[in-house]
């Protein structure tokens, strides 16, 4: 409710509620930027937005949401703080289109709010209101397709908020009529829905608060960034991570208050929708860390209904760039292993480093020692170690960063492959090496050994070890760049005769390649280089590119391909190495087993 003397909406007793939970100061969003009114702003942005996300209540009293919309004017502004929406809409399984269009009984007066977001050019404005009237036409002229119809709903607009564009993932919109199909009305959701959600990067959510609130805001991230909990019959239960935001906390405020949530999932190819209502739990600190490692704050959300339809969406999606904000995904607990946590109960334990080797002007080698090696014992080869640079890097909270934007969602917490052997049952030390890429390898790179850097030692984990159950079969081992790290610390122990590497790296790493061959003598002649990037023009490439020919490895000037596998080798092949070769390596090693390291903590 507006507050008389200033004009402003007051933070309810929701918000104040996440404010007091993650120790705001109290002097943070004193004021509520909210406008008591369809602001300019917000009424420019409906006239260039080509879709609105709405959310409502239905006869149950459970929220629903859903996405509208196609082509730009589809919404329009009028006179008196009014919205105006004629579109065409799946008439039999959109859920606000049953709340809003169908059902006559409706007094005039329903909460909706909304959300006008123009993903194209990152642009989004949130609205409240209630409706005056809503109709669907099922004249003969509106029947595009079995299902569809156009729908005008009248809505008056008692409050609006212009929104940052975190987290937008660009689209370019076009229009395309409904013909929705029922794949599913199970809280249970299907195959489908659950293999939608693993390439799902945008949903949004509708809550309220009573009856005199109602909020609908996105939720983006990388694909997957929504887990699935569980799929029992009862009904699904999902997660995501709450990135760091405006902190206003209004999503978050309403679950205080009220739990029920309304959730839509759009998928941009098919237009295809899944709708969902259900309860909503917010998790903090611990809570949230112990289900989404590597979060401060998340929401899990259990499902009590669901609709997946088919082509219910009158628009398509073209996917541009993702929102340079959004931070990997943070796996479930019971999906991978958690290194951010690893040593947590412990006592502390720090690495500081003691030297740094130039490999490449992008590679470099770091020796750390270990304070106390009776702590944390040794590693195994293959293992990686975890450490954290927080107190080196977190600059605190920051609304946006364009300069550095994932910092905003970073925990300073990073894995490193040990390249080096564990020569006794207890060192005191490790190395590990990395390529230039990110703001802590960045840091690394520039800071000098006898600074004094100490970083907390979290712990080693993993378990990525090369062998074979006959002690004579072949290890064929793939590499790409850096990824030959974690055989580095195994080939001590291995019989390298035994070893068939297929090795791709730039011609610009060459220094890495002779390193290593210089400490493994043999290495060489078990090796294939396949060396990428344009001939060299510096006399030190030159050269590198000559030493390497003349190792006694074999070498091509091109990219690896499938030919290049000889597959008779052995049925169990390892690999390490980045996304874009990962995809044609497991393709071209169909039918075997491929082992991998898996850096996607």
């Amino acid at each position: 409710m507006v507050s008389l003397l200033t004009g402003a909406y007051p933070y309810h007793e929701g918000e104040l509620m996440m404010r007091s939970l993650l120790r705001l100061p109290s002097y943070v969003n004193a004021i509520n930027p909210t406008s008591p009114s369809l602001s300019y702003g917000a009424a420019y942005l409906l006239l260039n937005s080509p879709l609105i996300a709405l959310g409502s209540i239905d006869r149950e009293g459970r929220p629903w949401s859903t996405l509208w919309g196609g082509e730009t004017g589809f919404a329009k502004p009028l006179p008196q703080s009014k919205l105006d929406v004629r579109t065409p809409v799946d008439s039999i399984y959109d859920p606000l289109a049953d709340i809003l269009l169908v059902d006559s009984a409706r007094e005039p007066g329903q909460l909706i709010s909304g959300l006008v977001v123009d993903l194209e050019h990152r642009r989004r404005a949130k609205l409240f209101g209630r409706a005056i009237n809503g109709s669907i036409d099922d004249d003969q002229k509106y029947q595009f397709a079995s299902g569809a119809g156009f729908a005008h709903l009248l809505v008056h607009i008692e409050a609006s908020l212009a929104n940052c564009p975190k987290y937008l993932n660009i689209r370019h919109i076009v229009p395309a009529l409904p013909a929705p199909r029922l794949i599913s009305d199970s809280p249970q959701l299907p195959p489908e829905a659950l293999k939608f959600l693993n390439r799902a990067d945008t949903f949004f959510m509708s809550t309220r608060h009573g009856d005199v609130d109602m909020d609908t805001n996105i939720r983006g991230g990388p694909a997957g960034f929504v887990r699935v909990v569980s799929n029992g019959l009862s009904g699904a239960v999902l997660a995501y991570p709450e990135y760091s935001g405006n902190r206003l906390y209004q999503t978050l405020g309403n679950i205080q208050t009220d739990p029920l949530a309304g959730l839509v999932f759009p998928d941009f190819e098919t237009g295809d929708a899944l709708y969902l209502t259900g309860k909503a739990e917010v998790l903090v600190g611990k809570e949230a860390a112990e289900l989404l490692p590597r979060s401060n704050l998340a929401v899990k959300v259990t499902i009590t209904a669901a609709r997946y339809v088919e082509k219910s969406l009158a628009f398509r999606g073209i996917a541009g760039a993702p929102s340079p904000y959004n931070p990997g995904v943070r796996y479930l607990s019971t999906e991978k292993p958690n290194p951010a946590t690893l040593g947590e109960g412990k006592p502390p334990v720090t690495a500081s480093l003691i030297k740094k080797e130039i490999l490449t002007p992008n590679i470099y080698r770091f020796r750390f020692q270990i304070s106390d090696p009776t702590k944390v014992g040794t590693w195994i080869p293959g293992q990686y170690a975890t450490l954290s640079f927080e107190e080196e890097l977190d600059m605190g909270y920051s609304h946006m960063n364009d300069r550095d934007p994932t910092s905003l969602n970073d925990d300073y917490v990073r894995t490193f492959t040990v390249s080096s052997y564990p020569a006794h049952n207890l060192t005191s030390n490790f190395e590990i090496t990395a390529r230039k890429h990110g703001s802590v390898t960045d840091y690394l790179f520039r800071v000098n050994e006898r600074a004094g850097l100490e970083v907390p030692l979290k712990g080693f984990g993993g378990d990525f070890q090369l062998k074979t159950e006959n002690e004579h079969d072949t290890l064929p081992f793939v590499a790409g760049g850096i990824g030959i790290t974690p055989l580095l610390a195994q080939l001590p122990a291995l019989e390298i005769p035994r070893l068939r590497l297929y090795w791709s790296i730039s011609i610009y790493d060459l220094g890495l390649v002779l390193d290593i061959f210089k400490q493994f003598p043999q290495l060489p002649h078990s090796t294939t280089l396949f060396i990428t990037g344009p001939e060299p023009q510096v006399e030190e490439n030159i050269q590198q590119l000559l030493d390497v020919s003349s190792s006694g490895a074999r070498v091509e000037r091109r990219r690896m391909g499938a030919n290049d596998l000889d597959l008779s080798l052995a049925d169990t092949w390892y690999f390490c190495g980045s996304p874009s070769l990962k995809t044609p390596v497991l393709n071209w090693l169909a039918g075997k087993k491929v082992v991998y390291e898996d850096f996607n903590y």
